[in-house]
């Protein structure tokens, strides 16, 4: 008799354990991940509504996942130099008296203009100092009235429609940098980086710094790179194409765990995602996102303390 309620016990909870295995594999998984199923139940939302408005005056801004190029850079510092392939000093013919000063620092001249007139000391006469090339002075070594020698230049004028950006590069990185690598460089003014290549690296190096030179040529018809400013350079070292990424900035963390918040019509969504390899503006994203979601890019910590609060509506 006992032996016979022993077996059925055993019975029922093995059939007990087959119902519940089965009802498991029956049962969908779940399409969110543990993080952002905690957010949600924790702000009792599946996300938080946020109004173009609201988006443009918390200055939070959308991009989309998209593939990106991930480089490997090497930071390096410069100066903006003159190109002096491109640069004149205009020295009087003759000693003499300035008897008259027609441009000033800063000032635009064409190739013959006039930039002063001086009094020859030998004839008494007047003649004219003109420029032999088009372009901007950027130095002046005489006044009115002064005693001009032909032993120093009274004028530099030099053509900024291209300089120089002289980059220091430390001993330790010299086997890393070669002539024609790819180089952005930043003139710190809030605009685009301009994109460049190392035209010269110098076979010497400075005893002081332990460092050589590698310049670029840039174009500089929009005059953002001004000489004897100082500008960085991200030296591309490598480049790896990636099927999806998101700018650094998007990156958020819940519970350790990175998310990226996506804009879905006019709600901002929680998606954890896993994260490949990285460089200074973008990260690889390998789960989590797909290519074309619009997701919060800057200023992402608004959307993630919003939803924090549990605003599920908005009401501006």
């Amino acid at each position: 008799m006992i032996g016979r309620m022993l077996r059925s016990l055993v019975f029922v909870l093995a059939a007990a354990v087959l119902v519940a295995a089965g009802y498991r594999m029956l049962t969908p998984a779940t399409t969110k991940p543990a993080v952002a199923e905690k957010l949600e139940k924790d702000d009792r939302s599946d996300g938080v509504v946020l109004s173009n408005a609201k988006i443009a005056a918390a200055g939070i801004e959308l991009a989309t996942a998209a593939p990106a190029v991930l480089r490997e850079n090497l930071l390096l510092n410069g100066v903006v130099q003159a190109n002096q392939e491109a640069l004149v000093q205009v020295t009087p013919r003759f000693p003499g008296i300035i008897k008259e000063v027609r441009k000033r620092i800063g000032d635009r001249v064409e190739k013959g203009e006039v930039l002063a007139v001086v009094e020859s000391n030998q004839s008494l006469t007047a003649y004219e100092l003109k420029s032999s090339l088009a372009g901007t002075v950027i130095d002046r070594q005489t006044t009115l009235g002064e005693y001009a020698s032909e032993q120093k230049p009274a004028f530099v004028i030099a053509d900024l429609s291209t300089v120089w950006v002289d980059f220091s590069v430390y001993r330790r990185d010299l086997k890393r940098v070669h002539s024609g690598d790819q180089v952005f460089i930043d003139p710190t003014d809030g605009g685009a980086a301009i994109e460049a290549r190392i035209a010269y690296l110098s076979p010497v190096g400075s005893s002081e710094t332990q460092s050589a030179l590698a310049r670029a040529v840039v174009a500089n018809g929009d005059q953002r790179l001004r000489p004897g400013l100082f500008a960085t350079g991200r030296l591309t070292l490598s480049n790896k194409n990636v099927p999806v990424a998101v700018k650094t900035s998007a990156l958020q963390t819940v519970e350790d765990h990175p998310v990226v918040f996506v804009r879905s019509g006019d709600k901002f969504e929680v998606r954890e995602v896993e994260l490949g390899e990285r460089d200074s503006e973008f990260v690889e994203i390998t789960f989590g996102l797909l290519e074309g979601d619009v997701y919060a890019a800057r200023n992402s910590f608004i959307v993630k303390a919003e939803m924090a609060k549990g605003s599920a509506v908005d009401n501006d």
